[in-house]
């Protein structure tokens, strides 16, 4: 404690007992010490510099500002005529990540090819999707709608690694557009397939996807695929194949680790669609058995990562370590983990050349397409009023086509904040950095 400290209690008639020269006060500091060579050290920034791919940071960049102009979309497209004014928008900022003083309408401003900015008669500002966003908006609905087969084998595949063979609702929503699911596939989609899944309650009146039915051809891997194809009567058990890998250029210590890996690619290690109730966690069969499991996964997803936070949702149900992300950083070459901005990101390093997805479904194409149109600088336009345009133009900016009024989900207040906040694109568990930082620690001992 300094003097000055001691100076300004004294000032205050604050009971002072000196701790400097005492026996108290040494067991304090050695404990402190203890205590901070636990926890501090360097950024995990700085920690993984010798094992950091550019080119993988570069793609969780790029996405960045997407994720935040797709959230937009999706409230637009949740409001009746597709027009929200922009203080409404207020309650969205820890979603959309734009913190104050940084202004709303500056954040729209920049992409001028998705949104445009009017004020009505009384100087309010609204919001609404260009033309050319709402003919993107309509063409997602399509491509998911296309898609939708094969997201149903990703989900039955993933309820049918799980150890109950059931998932509860609100955790699936985290990978709603990693799978390619519809915003609103809770009303009708998980209805749809009721040969391969149904809903449940459970005793709390939790909704759950359950499995309804084991398709033995969904229960071989996509590496068995690539290796022995598919069949259609297939029993999950021990498996022996390798995990493709790929390393930074300059990444020297492969070589030094290079029996290590061999070692590990060589053990055999439980199929993922079997049954893990017997695995004694953190075995070597334990551990092997999660990179399947974690490889599987990110298999399923449409760009081939995942936010990290999302995994934790499921350490239970997949029978997952505790220390999920010393699993990952520990396997790097198969797994790459961005530690970009606020939130980290897990890469499948196979599915990579650079920073591009070397297979890309429709889904990714299109979000490619909204990302082109993003960040536009132009000069900055005048934001024109309701009283600038011709009454009949005023009318269609405010009516909708009664055929798209169809098919537009019209949800309360309640259930759009709801739907919206667990929309995947951005959520507020954000795994904590001593988590992380703790990981490395593990690591390097």
């Amino acid at each position: 404690m300094s003097s000055r400290v001691f100076r300004g209690l004294r000032l205050h008639g604050a009971p002072i007992i000196d701790l400097r020269h005492s026996s108290i006060h040494n067991c304090l500091m050695e404990f402190l010490l203890q205590h901070r060579l636990m926890t501090t050290s360097k950024r995990v920034q700085d920690r993984s510099k010798k094992k950091r791919v550019h080119a993988l940071e570069i793609a969780t960049e790029k996405w960045k500002i997407t994720s935040k102009v797709l959230f937009l979309m999706e409230i637009l497209k949740q409001e009746r005529e597709q027009i929200i004014p922009i203080r409404s928008l207020d309650q969205y900022r820890r979603q959309i990540n734009l913190p104050k003083p940084h202004k709303l309408s500056d954040f729209i401003r920049k992409s001028p090819k998705l949104f445009e900015m009017y004020k009505d008669h009384k100087g309010v500002l609204w919001v609404g999707m260009t033309k050319e966003a709402e003919d993107l908006v309509r063409e997602e609905e399509s491509i998911t709608e296309d898609y939708s087969e094969k997201a149903a084998e990703h989900v039955s595949r993933f309820l049918m690694m799980s150890i109950d063979k059931r998932l509860a609702l609100d955790k699936i929503a985290h990978f709603r557009r990693d799978f390619g699911l519809p915003f609103d596939f809770r009303k009708d989609w998980v209805h749809r397939y009721r040969q391969h899944f149904r809903v449940v309650k459970n005793e709390d009146d939790v909704d759950f996807l359950e499995l309804v039915s084991w398709n033995p051809s969904w229960a071989i891997t996509e590496l068995e695929k690539k290796m022995i194809g598919v069949s259609t009567d297939h029993q999950p058990g021990l498996l022996s194949l390798a995990f493709p890998m790929k390393f930074p250029p300059d990444y020297k210590k492969v070589y030094r680790y290079g029996g290590k890996i061999d070692h590990f690619q060589k053990r055999p290690y439980s199929s993922p669609y079997a049954d893990a109730r017997g695995l004694k966690a953190g075995s070597q069969e334990f551990d092997k058995r999660a990179v399947a499991v974690m490889h599987e996964l990110l298999n399923f997803t449409i760009e081939k990562r995942l936010v990290t936070d999302h995994l934790t949702h499921f350490r239970r149900e997949l029978v997952m370590p505790q220390k999920l992300m010393r699993l990952l950083l520990k396997h790097f070459g198969i797994f790459y983990v961005s530690e970009r901005g606020k939130r980290f990101s897990v890469f499948l390093t196979e599915a990579y050349e650079g920073s591009e997805l070397i297979e890309k479904c429709q889904l990714v194409n299109w979000k490619e397409k909204v990302q082109s149109l993003i960040g536009y600088r132009g000069r900055k336009k005048k934001i024109e009023t309701f009283d600038d345009f011709p009454e009949e133009v005023d009318e269609d900016l405010f009516q909708s086509d009664p055929e798209e009024d169809s098919v537009r989900v019209e949800l309360g207040e309640e259930q759009v904040m709801g739907r919206l906040a667990d929309s995947s694109l951005m959520d507020d568990s954000e795994m904590e950095i001593g988590e992380i930082s703790s990981a490395y620690k593990d690591l390097e001992t």
